[in-house]
């Protein structure tokens, strides 16, 4: 959770803004903050560029995490939390990423410690997440299998 909100706050936004919006505050922030405009400035140049860095980072994030986003692949979502069983899933730093047999990965954003372990010792992680994860956290999808 500490991701999500530092990366709102570095935008200047909350939980409603729109995808529209985000985008123009993106683009307004990147103007902002670009390294060209530091052409004179070794400093400036070189803090504008972790600026910026930082800046597509929540951009992409919180898009990825974005209300209409969600909307956008709900159906997608919906049919591999529901018939795909999990894989594999690791937990670092609040993250839970689950691996589904279908392919898709998808992260879990600040599950509590306790939480993943009880995960780990469920008789179906598959289950487990069906009645504790899903639904339960902010979400994204965060890749997919490589087909041969």
């Amino acid at each position: 959770m500490k991701r999500v909100i530092e990366h709102r706050k570095l935008l200047g936004v909350d939980k409603t803004v729109s995808l529209k919006e985000l985008k123009t505050i993106y683009r307004n922030t990147m103007k902002d903050s670009h390294p060209d405009k530091f052409v004179n400035d070794e400093a400036g140049k070189l803090e504008a560029e972790e600026k910026s860095k930082s800046v597509i980072e929540a951009y992409h994030f919180l898009v990825s995490i974005n209300q209409e986003t969600q909307e956008k692949y709900k159906e997608e979502y919906t049919e591999t939390i529901a018939k795909s069983n999990i894989h594999d899933f690791y937990f670092e730093k609040q993250i839970l990423k689950i691996q589904h047999l279908n392919g898709n990965m998808y992260e879990y954003i600040g599950v509590p410690r306790n939480t993943y372990v009880k995960m780990v010792n469920a008789e179906s992680p598959s289950r487990f997440a069906r009645r504790h994860i899903y639904g339960s956290f902010i979400y994204r999808k965060s890749g997919e299998a490589m087909e041969d």
